[in-house]
């Protein structure tokens, strides 16, 4: 299947060898670790959208698996051209080019496409920084000068880029869809597709690496989310478990959750693979499970001190 490059010979030619450095960090917009590192400061700053930010967080990590998913059932290489070889650049700069410029495995459809307008557009949709409009046009912006960089710098053909941004702008319409409908569950269900993607993954990739990784990752995340919801709902006096099925439920999920993770870390602790995936669940959870409780924690604290303020 030919995708088309004919156009990438002219630009190598007058691109400016500093122009693969610049490409390299422009693409570090849509890594893996910045859309992490971006999620995670929002997850934890919000304190009064939560739910949301929960269902960004989702969105991230089922997209993860989505990619994960498409490249193994494509199974298209990438391109074979290279903007600038890496022995044509000094000596100090060529760790920083393949660091930020290069890339393997699978090339279709880009997971820097699809996962910077998954997260961005997540971001524009839910933030309340700005007006709706500016968050928007910054999303556009990023997802845009992402894709170019994949493409400028030769490890992408276009429509790999394009196939990127189409795939993740579909998913969002149909997981909105889903998280309007149920406005009051927008984590558990955006991490809940989380842990369904990631299943989906492992199989479609024959047990990719990645696709274990985030596999128990999401399961994780999402016992996480259930922790605080379960301890709230028994604080509130809606317990006890066995007479709410609400709260049989979640407790049930984490239950679950758990029995997950400890076959990964200790059943198969031979396996660094396994053993990694659930480590990566419990840290996770603990990222999820830590600022909710904390905050509740906050809240109960200083309510009990407002009576004695007052006087």
């Amino acid at each position: 299947m030919s995708r088309g490059f004919e156009w990438f010979d002219a630009f190598r030619e007058v691109a400016p060898e500093w122009a693969v450095v610049l490409l390299g960090l422009v693409t570090q917009l849509g890594d893996v670790w910045f859309l992490g590192l971006i999620v995670g400061v929002a997850y934890w700053g919000a304190t009064a959208r939560r739910d949301e930010a929960a269902a960004v967080l989702g969105a991230m990590l089922a997209g993860l698996s989505l990619i994960t998913g498409l490249k193994h059932v494509f199974a298209l290489p990438r391109p074979e051209r290279v903007l600038v070889e890496a022995s044509a650049l000094p000596a100090a700069v060529q760790p920083l080019h393949r660091a930020t410029a290069t890339a393997t495995g699978y090339g279709f459809p880009s997971g820097h496409a699809l996962m910077t307008t998954v997260v961005y557009v997540s971001l524009a949709e839910y933030l309340s920084v700005g007006t709706r409009r500016q968050r928007y046009l910054t999303a556009a912006a990023l997802v845009t000068v992402v894709c170019l960089s994949r493409v400028g710098l030769g490890v992408h053909y276009l429509v790999d880029v394009v196939a990127g941004v189409g795939v993740g702008l579909a998913f969002l319409v149909l997981l909105w869809r889903l998280l309007d409908r149920y406005p009051t569950r927008r984590g558990t269900l955006g991490l809940g597709l989380a842990v369904g993607f990631a299943a989906v993954a492992v199989a479609t990739s024959d047990a990719d690496p990645d696709a274990v990784l985030l596999l128990g990752t999401s399961i994780g995340a999402f016992a996480g989310w259930q922790l605080p919801a379960l301890a709230r709902g028994l604080e509130a006096g809606r317990g006890p478990i066995r007479t709410s099925r609400p709260l049989a439920a979640r407790a049930l999920a984490i239950l679950l959750a758990a029995a997950s993770l400890a076959v990964l870390t200790s059943i198969y602790w031979p396996e660094p693979l396994l053993a990694a995936s659930g480590v990566l669940g419990v840290v996770a959870a603990a990222f999820v499970a830590v600022p909710v409780l904390y905050h509740s924690d906050l809240e109960n604290c200083l309510g009990r001190q407002s009576p004695s303020r007052s006087q």
